[in-house]
């Protein structure tokens, strides 16, 4: 065969490949691709609105504090879980320092209840209801995520998608949950 025959042949197997069934497999990769980054950008809102509570948490705490010194106890919980919340490195780690934290913050929370002053503090209640707006953001982000992580899941686990996933090393979103006793509502004990 001449070489221009074979460059000929060569540009009909790449067209083929491209446009052709192999089109349906550049299609499907770039399908698990859009799924995939939409896993990430739905985690890394997650991450913006925790980024944010942890941002607000030492202001509030500092606000207490100057109202209710003696519940070092509860500042400390709070200061643990939000170490444990900055350093967690998987979505399930997240996930468990995430409950642990919310529950530290409910009895900060809780803690207005037994200081009126506290309670009417401006400062107080506003960071209390910027800390509530960012805890529903929290609850919505982790919705969407779930949504998108679902979709991914089920897309990448049918078949013939099962196998572009598996032999493009694509693999599955771990889903964000709470972590065990995280239904349990926290028990707040003034009398200690």
């Amino acid at each position: 065969m001449k070489k221009g025959s074979i460059a000929l042949i060569v540009i009909a197997v790449v067209v083929l490949v491209i446009f052709g069934t192999g089109g349906m497999v550049v299609s499907r990769y770039n399908s698990l691709v859009v799924l995939d980054e939409e896993v990430s950008m739905s985690l890394s809102q997650i991450d913006n609105q925790l980024q944010r509570r942890n941002d607000l948490i030492p202001n509030l705490v500092e606000t207490v504090k100057g109202f209710a010194s003696q519940e070092q106890e509860i500042f400390n919980n709070i200061a643990d879980a939000r170490a444990r919340m900055m350093g967690a490195g998987t979505v399930g780690e997240q996930a468990e320092a995430d409950a642990q934290l919310s529950g530290a913050l409910s009895r900060l929370l809780a803690i207005s209840e037994s200081y009126p002053e506290l309670k009417s503090d401006a400062n107080f209640r506003q960071l209390a209801d910027e800390l509530a707006g960012t805890e529903n953001r929290i609850a919505v982000a982790r919705q969407d995520y779930n949504s998108v992580a679902r979709n991914f899941n089920s897309t990448a686990k049918q078949f013939p998608m099962n196998l572009f996933a598996r032999t493009f090393g694509f693999e599955s979103a771990e889903y964000f949950e709470a972590s065990e006793g995280a239904s349990e509502v926290p028990t707040v004990d003034f009398n200690n």
